[in-house]
């Protein structure tokens, strides 16, 4: 059975978050503003700006935040599974199309 690939335009506020479940594949690209990625396990931080490119290299949860206005082109896998935080409704969509969204709230610390 092959999986497709869902993609997906993003527009994330000032210290959006969205935590990504084993998005191991998932290929994130800035158009506008900056973008913070940590992965678990890891000890770097990645961090986008317009123009930038980054596919996440391993599984576990990887967070993602807008450090101002951002917009990122999103291309995940199928049956991604994603909890997003105060991020519009369109990601909600396109989270409940993978059939995988949740409604749950947490947030990480930022150090």
């Amino acid at each position: 059975m092959t999986r497709g690939n869902q993609k997906s335009l993003w527009h994330l506020t000032q210290h959006q978050q969205v935590l990504l479940d084993d998005a191991q594949g998932t290929t994130l690209r800035v158009a506008r503003g900056t973008l913070w990625i940590t992965l678990e396990r890891d000890t770097r931080d990645v961090i986008l700006s317009g123009g930038d490119t980054f596919t996440i290299d391993r599984p576990g949860r990887t967070i993602v935040e807008a450090q101002d206005r951002t917009t990122v082109w999103v291309e995940a896998r199928s049956g991604l599974r994603a909890v997003a935080h105060g991020v519009a409704r369109q990601i909600g969509r396109w989270m409940r199309a993978t059939g995988k969204a949740a409604a749950n709230r947490r947030y990480a610390p930022y150090y």
